[in-house]
């Protein structure tokens, strides 16, 4: 006799989304900025930080970078996202302070679904 089928069950509770844009090549103690915030949400014990790297892009200075023209390729854009509950996404936002002075920050509310087999 085979196994019922689960119905999965899906639960969403309301978090902030925190999106922070910059350079490739900007560097903290000679390191990519993006790993520095990475490796600070981990250890801030954050649900999870993702990185994109973009294939073109322009900032305060108005000169696109793109993948297309190798002379062009430093300063491509970087995206960190990290979704987590609002209080320890502001809090986070303070032990990143420092690294954020030539970035684009932004914070949006977002709804988080997990899915699951089974009622938890």
């Amino acid at each position: 006799m085979a196994d019922a089928e689960q119905t999965p069950v899906l639960v969403s509770r309301p978090e902030l989304r925190l999106s922070i844009i910059l350079g490739l090549d900007d560097l903290w103690h000679h390191r990519p900025k993006y790993q520095e915030i990475v490796r600070r949400a981990r250890d801030a014990g954050l649900a999870g930080a993702s990185v994109w790297r973009g294939i073109e892009g322009y900032g305060a200075s108005s000169h696109i970078h793109t993948t297309r023209l190798l002379d062009l390729a430093d300063g491509l854009p970087v995206l960190v996202v990290v979704v987590d509950e609002e209080t320890r996404i502001r809090g986070f936002l303070d032990t990143v302070a420092e690294l954020l002075t030539h970035a684009t920050v932004t914070v949006e509310p977002v709804e988080r679904v997990h899915v699951s087999d089974s009622p938890a």
